[in-house]
């Protein structure tokens, strides 16, 4: 498409799309990536800490603008306070900022665009009433992603989260009524979200950046892997699932098999289950690395919502993969063809120790997996779909 017949689309994110170390991250950098395509894109994000060196080199070729506005640790804490009295999700108030949003309005003067792409619940305050055709990417079903973390959470933590949860699942709701369109991860994310027109909500899956996720040779310097990102809620419920829970099955069996739980910001909880059979490695240059380096991938998730890149990625390099019903509804495998499933420890153990005990069978798994990603998962078909509901 030539430049001159591109049409301006203003983005709202609530993070600077670099590094790719978080899945809103992920997922908005590689659909941005596609739709500069057919775009002229405008950038208005928002960021929590310093901006990383490398943000604008990565980012300017895909953009005509980029406006970064930081929020403050006291900002934060007095937005989510004001939330509070509104009756907003408190997580909705922690990235609100009443000068972020006046210097979006500047923007918006400035830039006239006919269509504004805003992604998770977070920005919704800054794109209602802009004057464009409005789309909202919910990403996953965070009201049922709030309620599944309440069952694991510690009591006094369990009514500030059903709070949060009822006012999370009201908020979703009313978002249909205040945007042109709504787009979410999966159909089993949007058959969460608890409102009468959620079929109106358009679903635009993950993708895999195969050229990049590729099968590598490496010596297997571990048995399992597990990554993501350590700070994050689900994750840190399923490495110590992993650890505490499922690990003393096997080790019954095969008391030398190691772990490596691999990611950035590895909360205290995940660093305590370091051993001389579990390694915790924090952040990695190269994630490839990490699976490459294991007979195994894992994703025992309990908790959450929405498509988990990791498990997409993994089978992608050809690792033999284990996970749960949870984790694998989105996805959509054929269980025992692409994957293995279970959600007991018991069960997911014993498909650890049979794959470790049959080579060959876990090869064919994981080429079939493999195969699975090519076909049903890519960024460009996927983002393809996301530009055809933009109108014009």
């Amino acid at each position: 498409m030539d430049k001159q017949d591109k049409k301006r689309l203003l983005v709202i994110l609530p993070r600077v799309p670099w590094p790719l170390e978080k899945g809103d991250k992920l997922r908005a950098y590689h659909q941005l990536r596609i739709l500069s395509r057919y775009f002229e894109l405008h950038l208005f994000a928002l960021n929590e800490g310093p901006v990383h060196p490398e943000a604008f080199r990565q980012l300017s070729p895909l953009f005509k603008s980029l406006h970064f506005f930081p929020l403050t640790l006291a900002s934060r804490i007095l937005n989510v306070g004001l939330a509070w009295l509104r009756g907003w999700p408190l997580q909705v108030g922690y990235f609100y900022n009443y000068y972020a949003h006046q210097k979006l309005k500047q923007i918006t003067a400035l830039q006239q665009a006919e269509y504004i792409y805003a992604q998770l619940a977070r920005t919704a305050p800054y794109a209602v009433g802009i004057d464009a055709f409005r789309t909202l990417d919910l990403q996953d079903a965070f009201a049922a992603g709030i309620q599944r973390r309440t069952t694991k959470a510690a009591w006094y933590l369990r009514p500030f989260l059903r709070m949060e949860f009822r006012r999370m699942q009201s908020y979703e709701a009313k978002l249909l009524e205040r945007f042109d369109q709504l787009t979410i991860i999966s159909e089993a994310d949007r058959n969460l979200i608890d409102s009468p027109d959620k079929e109106r909500i358009g679903i635009v899956p993950n993708g895999v950046d195969t050229a990049f996720f590729q099968p590598l040779k490496k010596a297997h310097t571990t048995e399992i892997v597990f990554t993501g990102n350590m700070a994050y809620p689900p994750n840190i419920d399923a490495a110590r699932f992993l650890v505490q829970e499922i690990m003393p099955f096997v080790w019954a069996e095969k008391p030398e098999t190691r772990v490596v739980i691999a990611g950035a910001f590895p909360h205290a909880e995940v660093r305590a289950l370091a051993g001389s059979r579990v390694k915790v490695t924090g952040w990695v240059d190269d994630i490839r690395e990490a699976y490459a380096s294991a007979r195994l991938f894992i994703a025992p998730m309990r908790i959450g919502t929405g498509m988990q890149n990791k498990l997409l990625e993994a089978m992608a390099m050809e690792i033999p993969c284990i996970t749960t019903p949870l984790a694998n509804q989105p996805i959509g495998t054929a269980p025992g063809k692409e994957v293995r499933v279970a959600e007991t420890p018991g069960d997911l153990a014993t498909h650890i120790l049979e794959l470790l005990d049959d080579p060959e069978s876990a090869r064919a798994m994981a080429e079939a997996a493999a195969a699975f990603v090519r076909e049903k998962y890519s960024w460009e078909g996927a983002t393809a779909h996301l530009v055809s509901l933009f109108p014009g």
